[in-house]
């Protein structure tokens, strides 16, 4: 049970549902976090700033598929629950949720 962490569909829903992907995102956002380490040294290397660049756009990517993963969860579990359960409040939450991730 260690691969999967609770959240919480919103403050007033009262819903909870399992992340069934908690350790694939870890496992994403570790190696996110190794490359960034990574592109900060190539910074302070005073490395070209094209690969600096290109660097930061595989670290930005990898965070976003993190999210991708995230999100798709949340709509096929924790979205799903709340309304077969009636709570249509959750899908005004999702889109504020999709418009802080799209930004």
């Amino acid at each position: 049970m260690g691969d999967k962490i609770v959240i919480h569909t919103g403050k007033s829903s009262g819903f909870t549902n399992t992340h069934q992907n908690s350790k694939a995102v870890s496992n994403r956002l570790s190696r996110a976090i190794g490359h960034l380490e990574s592109i900060r040294r190539m910074v302070e290397d005073g490395r070209d700033c094209t690969e600096v660049l290109v660097q930061l756009s595989a670290v930005k990517s990898a965070v976003n598929n993190a999210g991708k993963v995230i999100l798709q969860d949340y709509i096929e579990h924790c979205i799903a629950d709340a309304v077969r359960n009636g709570d249509m409040q959750v899908l005004e939450e999702l889109n504020k949720a999709i418009e802080g991730f799209m930004k």
